[in-house]
C-alpha cells in the first residue's frame, strides 16, 4: 500500500457515483490481510481515512490493522466486530491523529469489556467468575476515564468548575441545580464583579469622609 498524504474526502453530493459511493465501505478479511470493499479503491480508502479521523493511507492502514487484531473472536478476526468498531469510531468523529488513536482504544476497550461480560455469564467455577469479574471491572473503569480524556483534549485541557453553593442577595436571581462553567469564564466573571464593586466602594468612602468633615466643622 503506497503512501498518499493529504487525502481529501469528497462530500456525498460530489462523490462520483452518487450518495451510495460516499457511504462507509466495509472491510473484507482474508488470510492475506484485509481489503476495503468499494468499487473505487481510492475513494474507498479516502472514505475509510475520513471515518477514522486520519490524514493519509499509512495512518488509516495502521488503525485498521489494530482494530482487526482487537476484533478477534473465537481465535480469529471477526468482520462483524470490525464493522461495529469502525462504525463506532465514525460516530464519535475523531478530528485528528490523537483523537483517532484514543477513540480506537475506546471502542477496543468496549469490545473487550463485553467479551469479559460474556465470560462472566458463562463462568463454570468461582475462579473463572472472579477472573472475569476483575477484568470487567478494570475495563469498565477505563472506559469513562477515556471519555473524560477525550472531552478534556477537545476542550484544550481547560478544567471545568462546578458551582454547588450559590448565595443570592436581595433583588438577585438564582438558578436551581448544578452550574458548570470553564475556569476562564469564572475568572472573567470575578474580574468584572470586582471592577463593578470598586467604584461603589470608593463613592461610599468619599461620602463617609464628607459627613465626618461636616460634623467636625465649627458652628
Amino acid at each position: 500500500m503506497t503512501t498518499a498524504p493529504d487525502l481529501t474526502v469528497p462530500t456525498m453530493a460530489t462523490a462520483p457515483g452518487g450518495p451510495q459511493a460516499a457511504m462507509l465501505p466495509r472491510i473484507k478479511l482474508s488470510r492475506r490481510g484485509y481489503a476495503i470493499d468499494h468499487p473505487d479503491p481510492r475513494l474507498g480508502e479516502q472514505l475509510m481515512a475520513n471515518a477514522l479521523g486520519v490524514a493519509d493511507r499509512d495512518a488509516m492502514d495502521g488503525i485498521v490493522r489494530q482494530l482487526v487484531r482487537a476484533s478477534v473472536s473465537g481465535g480469529k478476526p471477526s468482520e462483524v466486530n470490525l464493522a461495529f468498531m469502525i462504525s463506532m469510531v465514525q460516530s464519535i468523529r475523531p478530528r485528528d491523529a490523537v483523537e483517532a488513536m484514543l477513540v480506537a482504544q475506546m471502542v477496543s476497550v468496549h469490545v473487550m469489556a463485553m467479551r469479559c461480560a460474556q465470560h462472566l455469564a458463562h463462568a463454570d467455577d468461582l475462579a473463572q467468575h472472579d477472573s472475569a469479574a476483575r477484568a470487567l471491572g478494570r475495563l469498565a473503569r477505563t472506559f469513562p476515564a477515556q471519555i473524560e480524556a477525550l472531552n478534556r483534549y477537545r476542550s484544550h485541557g481547560e478544567p471545568a468548575v462546578t458551582v454547588q453553593n450559590v448565595k443570592v442577595e436581595d433583588g438577585g436571581n438564582a438558578i436551581v441545580g448544578n452550574v458548570t462553567q470553564h475556569a476562564s469564564v469564572i475568572v472573567s466573571d470575578k474580574t468584572a464583579a470586582s471592577a463593578t464593586r470598586a467604584p461603589k466602594a470608593a463613592c461610599a468612602r468619599r461620602a463617609h469622609d464628607a459627613a465626618d468633615a461636616r460634623q467636625g466643622a465649627p458652628a
